[in-house]
């Protein structure tokens, strides 16, 4: 169980991690350049994978949280979880339901106005890959050897 737990520990929070990078930062901007694509259809495909995004991040922070019990985490390392929870709570319960609400004004051919909501999503995001990203460090670096007093590290490349 330990091994699946550290391997763990890392593994799922880089996926996370690359599914925020791929999905936040490279298809939505791009979605809206493609040819044929009209903002209603760009605004119902992001609704869609930002609603489907939303569950898989719950489910694989649920995840990162469960692996970090056996062996024991780090205070950092819970540290960096409970930011994680409270970023992507806000994203989901704080600032998506507003989106979905401009969403459907602008699907229904309103004019909601001009809005920070989706720069506010957009610094959450960054604020959790960060966070993401911190936390995978912080647990490959606990299971990298340490030196000891007096006993120098081995490198691979010294052997």
């Amino acid at each position: 169980m330990n091994r699946f737990s550290l391997a763990a520990r890392i593994l799922v929070p880089t996926l996370w991690l690359g599914m925020i990078l791929a999905l936040s930062f490279l298809e939505t901007p791009l979605k809206f350049q493609a040819p044929g694509i009209t903002t209603e259809l760009g605004l119902g495909i992001g609704r869609l994978v930002f609603y489907a995004l939303n569950i898989v991040s719950l489910v694989l922070l649920a995840l990162t949280t469960l692996a970090s019990i056996r062996p024991r985490s780090s205070r950092t390392q819970w540290s960096l979880i409970a930011a994680m929870w409270v970023v992507l709570l806000v994203e989901v319960f704080v600032i998506r339901p507003p989106l979905n609400a401009r969403t459907d004004a602008i699907l229904a051919g309103l004019d909601p106005g001009e809005s920070s909501l989706h720069y506010l999503y957009i610094a959450a995001e960054v604020v959790l890959a960060v966070l993401i990203l911190c936390f995978v460090t912080v647990s490959v670096r606990t299971l990298l050897p340490t030196a000891e007093p007096g006993h120098p590290r081995e490198h691979a490349h010294d052997q």
